[in-house]
């Protein structure tokens, strides 16, 4: 797989999530996305949900997948890395595909008051996408750490992970404070922040590089 073709699927999958959540917040007046989740901005009532979730996030999942996958032969053989490269294909890539089809119920029902199915498929995924994400991004780390390649990168992911652990952990204490939007954005930030490095790694260098340097 060419190392090119791998970079854009990466690059353009995480621009079209932040395009998507831009232009979501645009259509809702008083929209906030400081306080407000991204989920809100695609809700199954929102005028333009159906485009924003099939044209944008859609695409982007599948985009992540396939990056994560790929991207994984490039990288030296192991366990930690197979796990971490294969848990942020389901759990991000994937994930972001069902939420997508699932969207939220009108304003994201943050009470869960009688939820519909596709509202507990989206926070169930969602859940799942906090809790693994930012472990398979560790993964990866300990991997190339243990194999003693790409240091740099190496200790960028652990640390990245962890931070993601700690806003997680802030988020999930209070989901209902009028800062949640802004920590929601902090950890989805995080997660591009990695694609994009990790774009520009594979790019940069070829698979024997990767391994030795």
């Amino acid at each position: 797989m060419s190392k090119n073709i791998i970079f854009w699927s990466g690059i353009v999958g995480v621009t079209l999530f932040v395009v998507a959540a831009i232009l979501g917040g645009l259509q809702i007046n008083d929209y906030s996305h400081i306080s407000q989740y991204i989920s809100e901005s695609y809700t199954i009532d929102t005028p333009y949900g159906k485009a924003l979730r099939f044209l944008a996030y859609f695409p982007c999942g599948l985009l992540l997948t396939f990056f994560a996958f790929s991207a994984l032969k490039k990288f030296p053989k192991s366990n930690l890395i197979k796990v971490g490269f294969w848990g942020i294909g389901i759990f991000y890539g994937l994930a972001t595909v069902i939420v997508s089809v699932f969207p939220c119920d009108s304003g994201c029902n943050k009470e869960f008051i009688d939820p519909s199915i596709s509202q507990i498929i989206h926070n169930l995924t969602g859940l799942l996408t906090y809790i693994f994400v930012p472990a398979s991004i560790i993964a990866i780390g300990l991997g190339l750490q243990k194999l003693k390649a790409q240091n740099n990168f190496a200790r960028f992911s652990v640390f990245l992970g962890l931070f993601c652990f700690i806003f997680i952990g802030i988020l999930l204490s209070n989901p209902n404070s009028n800062y949640t939007g802004l920590l929601q954005r902090i950890i989805e930030g995080s997660f591009i922040i990695w694609v994009v490095r990790c774009a520009f790694l594979i790019r940069g260098y070829q698979s024997k590089k990767i391994k030795n340097n």
